[in-house]
């Protein structure tokens, strides 16, 4: 697509940047077909290819509107898009450097504002585990909105003491810990019967997506170094990972290597970092042999929700199923629209509810109509969002494994 930049963005890294990844864009549109919010809108400017073009005219001088907002707001960052395209747009780094510019220009209402900043300092906050227990004591009593976000208290087991040679890191994350804690024991336990200790730098913090996502660009690029110095004395000790639970933040963490490719201190390291870091699942291959004759027999029907952040994001697909059933395990995906948002989104749901919930109750549909006992997914967010609208149980994945350990 050809681009003319305005002189403001001539020079620019992220005019520079834009340009490149629009050029690759020749409008063919196959990625309106596989967009959640066109899906549900009808309307082109709410597809990625409407997006793009919204972008490109601020780019070329065009002043933006609270409407040219509104419509990048709506994107959940799934990056269904980038699995579809043939040309292979990185729509995701186009629709950050097109918020970035847009709100620089649109100012938010005032309640607009105060939300995302509530969120984006809430959330990745020491006291949001406080909070949350509080929020948990008072559930029952609490409008089902706000109790959609505060799941059941759930206890979080032991964590290994056993030591081993072989070590990984682990980020524990921002909200994990207080809403679903068995999560990262879980995770623990399983890699200690596999012989891997499971190593959490303590000042390590939140990956920095919660930010970013909400447009605290440069609080994100803080955390993001933050967590690489919090992690490097690990990774010259010899860790052989970064291991990540939650999709949502390895894909966040995979990107370090990008986002602060320009930094003369941390360039060189946050590579390394990203070079380092695996999702859970790709540990699988590797650890399923050793889990062998370790397990008990399961037979339920298990569905498995990919999240967005780990097909579409990370681009690993197939992985959790193959390696679950091979161990004994009775897992699918859904038969129909598996490659869609679930709209969790990370705030995605507090800030567009009503699309959030539509999809939700779409994806629920799909999966129930399966007729799973459990349903499984690689995402806090995803867990979370989805276990708001069904009686099933909603876990990670490697919670099954974990609960079949001998």
């Amino acid at each position: 697509m050809q681009t003319h930049l305005a002189p403001e963005y001539q020079h620019s890294a992220d005019g520079q940047a834009a340009e490149a990844i629009l050029r690759k864009c020749v409008h063919c549109g196959f990625c309106t077909a596989t967009c959640p919010t066109y899906q549900l809108l009808g309307d082109e400017l709410d597809g990625p290819r409407g997006r793009i073009y919204l972008i490109k005219q601020v780019l070329e001088g065009e002043t933006p509107t609270r409407k040219t907002q509104t419509h990048l707001d709506r994107c959940l960052t799934c990056r269904n898009c980038e699995s579809t395209c043939p040309s292979g747009v990185d729509y995701g780094h186009l629709v950050d450097i097109g918020r970035k510019l847009v709100d620089a220009q649109v100012k938010r209402p005032l309640g607009e504002r105060l939300l995302r900043w509530a969120l984006k300092e809430g959330l990745t906050s020491k006291l949001f585990t406080p909070a949350m227990k509080l929020g948990q004591l008072v559930r029952p009593l609490l409008p089902a909105s706000l109790k959609n976000k505060v799941p059941a208290p759930q206890r979080a087991g032991h964590w290994p003491v056993r030591r081993h040679t072989r070590r990984v890191l682990m980020l524990a994350g921002c909200v994990q810990p207080a809403m679903a804690p068995n999560i990262n024991s879980a995770t623990a336990r399983v890699l200690d019967a596999a012989g891997l200790q499971v190593v959490v730098a303590e000042k390590a913090g939140c990956c920095g997506a919660v930010k970013f996502h909400l447009n605290d660009q440069d609080g994100a690029l803080a955390q993001m170094r933050v967590n690489i110095d919090a992690w490097w004395p690990h990774i010259e000790a010899g860790v052989e990972a970064i291991v990540m639970n939650a999709s949502g933040c390895g894909v966040s963490v995979k990107a370090y290597a990008h986002l602060l490719r320009d930094d003369p201190v941390y360039a060189r390291k946050a590579a390394r970092v990203s070079e380092l870091t695996k999702d859970l699942s790709e540990l699988l291959p590797q650890i399923s042999e050793a889990l062998r004759g370790k397990l008990r027999p399961h037979s339920q029907p298990v569905i498995f929700h990919p999240p967005c952040t780990l097909q579409h994001g990370q681009q690993l697909r197939g992985g959790v199923e193959q390696h679950l059933n091979a161990l004994g395990f009775a897992v699918r995906v859904s038969n129909n629209e598996s490659h869609l948002c679930c709209g969790s989104a990370g705030t995605y749901s507090v800030l567009n509810p009503q699309l959030a919930y539509t999809l939700r109750d779409r994806k629920l549909g799909h999966l129930t109509a399966m007729g799973p006992q459990v349903i499984v997914s690689a995402n806090i967010g995803c867990i979370t969002h989805l276990q708001s609208g069904t009686e099933l149980p909603v876990k990670h994945w490697v919670e099954l494994l974990d609960a079949a350990l001998i």
